[in-house]
């Protein structure tokens, strides 16, 4: 049966984390191994199951020409990977020569192999036919970060899905395979040493660029696999480097991440504060908001702005004795306009204004990255931080490639009456499914943000005509009505924002300066 855990993202604090990316490397190199051999009974699922494929030639398991080309490629190049690894050892009996001589030989064959599959490009763009440039959407950029394994014709396949699902254009930055075993190397090599490669520094570089650039007041950055591991490298240089309200633009949304953390930290420490005081209740944190008209406009569905009011020093508030209100209208007598007065959350008020992940719970690379660090079975408060919220799904289909099995069982694909691809289903089982709060593994002394914050933040809560109620089902008692959608459940629906951009819809948004409560 399925069922869908959800892990409110981790509030952070002051303690010291040694257990994490700031490690020795040598160490998160043996921690690596060692996870490496507990979860190894998930491998098979890196590509399992094979059938079906409701995506068509988008799917990297379906009997195209493209796939069985890439299929061949990969399977002679383990092969030579592999016997190279084995015999690595003999090296020793020959000559240094000798060995020189027999590796370039190798890395020269196994070069060319790759250059078959990856070609000379490291950015690609989606096919216009899928999702061609509107004007509704030219305050967005969308970026794609692709996984193992993947060649030239299997990022195209990734990027026209994802513009076919969410009728937007959608870059894609090529992180280029060296197969399978090598890009295992690389993997912890990147995730144990924090080293750049050329496609770490190229997305760093396009969202660096697309942030700075006016036009763009949305930069939404989607990472599967080993891309999560190189996203979580580029965000740790943005956290670096760029303005508060440049970074308040991006989005971030991964799938079968395989990173050991990730960073998003809150702008004030009175924010955090008021999370910690109250993590798992269902007091909505709220800070004044004025009453402005709203609006149709496509890029910000409800226009709002704010008061703000400073408190000791501090240049806003947060009240946590407080229940935020339902969310009222009026009507202004002197223009007719409508008016609205909303509230925010203290859990808004991050670097980055959202991070989602989705993650199947038989996917080895999920269990191996995210799941490892986010579930910490442990409850160990060594375990480094893994900053936004996670849905966690137990499916037949749980597997690790992104269209296959990550898109066709999330967001699945609507046929016309021809059978043509039209854009994203309207209902699927993934999103229908009744949310279970996990609570299993819950880390000694890290809080989390509560199932109601997480709505919130999607600006659900406190709105007339909602039929989410305050109930939520909690871990051990799952609950699944199909018969029944409005039965006052909260469904991953109602928590993923990244659902709402599906067909090109855009979820309603508060201006950046009072998500993300900007002082001037």
């Amino acid at each position: 049966m399925d069922r869908t855990e959800f892990f409110g993202s981790q509030v952070g604090g002051e303690s010291v984390i040694n257990y994490s990316y700031t490690d020795m490397p040598w160490k998160l190199m043996m921690w690596d191994v060692r996870y490496f051999f507990t979860f190894a009974w998930a491998l098979p699922w890196v590509l399992w199951p094979v059938r079906p494929c409701d995506g068509d030639h988008f799917d990297e398991l379906s009997f195209t020409w493209q796939n069985m080309w890439c299929i061949f490629i990969h399977t002679i190049l383990m092969v030579l990977q592999l016997f190279f690894i084995l015999t690595l050892p003999l090296a020793l009996l020959f000559p240094v020569w000798m060995v020189a001589l027999g590796m370039a030989a190798f890395f020269t064959l196994n070069w060319l192999l790759c250059l078959g599959l990856n070609g000379n490009t490291i950015t690609f763009t989606s096919d216009p036919k899928y999702a061609p440039a509107l004007e509704e959407h030219a305050h967005e950029q969308w970026i794609f970060l692709n996984g193992v394994a993947v060649g030239e014709a299997w990022l195209k396949s990734n990027i026209n899905r994802l513009a076919l699902t969410f009728k937007r254009p959608i870059i894609g930055v090529h992180n280029r395979t060296t197969g399978v075993i090598f890009d295992v190397v690389e993997c912890l090599i990147q995730r144990n040493f924090g080293y750049a490669t050329s496609d770490i520094r190229a997305a760093y570089k396009i969202i660096k660029e697309k942030l700075y650039n006016p036009q763009y007041t949305k930069v939404v950055f989607i990472l599967h696999s080993q891309g999560g591991i190189e996203g979580g490298l580029v965000l740790d240089w943005l956290l670096q480097e760029l303005p508060q309200d440049l970074l308040s633009k991006l989005e971030v949304y991964t799938f079968g991440n395989a990173s050991n953390h990730f960073n998003n930290p809150h702008r004030h420490i009175d924010a955090q504060t008021a999370e910690q005081i109250l993590p798992r209740t269902d007091t909505l944190i709220p800070t004044t908001i004025t009453e402005i008209p709203l609006t149709n406009s496509p890029v910000e569905t409800h226009s709002l702005a704010s008061r703000r009011r400073p408190s000791n020093g501090s240049a806003y508030s947060f009240d946590v004795n407080r229940k935020v209100p339902p969310l009222t209208t009026s009507v202004s007598k002197e223009s007719g306009t409508s008016r609205a007065t909303a509230y925010t959350v203290a859990a808004s008020d991050r670097a980055i204004a959202h991070v989602e992940h989705y993650a199947h719970t038989t996917d080895f690379v999920a269990l191996w990255g995210i799941l490892h660090f986010v579930r910490n079975e442990r409850a160990s408060p060594d375990m480094p931080r893994y900053i936004g919220r996670v849905f966690s799904r137990t499916s037949p289909r749980g597997g690790h490639q992104f269209c296959q099995h990550y898109l066709n069982g999330m967001f699945p694909l609507a046929r016309d009456a021809k059978g043509e691809f039209v854009g994203c289903a309207e209902h699927n089982d993934f999103m229908n499914s009744t949310v279970e709060v996990a609570a299993k593994g819950t880390e000694k002394a890290d809080l989390r943000e509560a199932p109601e914050t997480s709505w919130s933040l999607i600006e659900l809560a406190g709105r007339q005509g909602s039929t989410v109620k305050d109930e939520v089902e909690v871990h051990g008692s799952f609950y699944e009505d199909k018969d029944e959608i409005n039965d006052g459940k909260m469904r991953v629906k109602d928590l993923s924002r990244l659902w709402q951009y599906r067909n090109g819809r855009s979820p309603p948004d508060l201006p950046r300066e009072v998500r993300r409560m900007t002082v001037v």
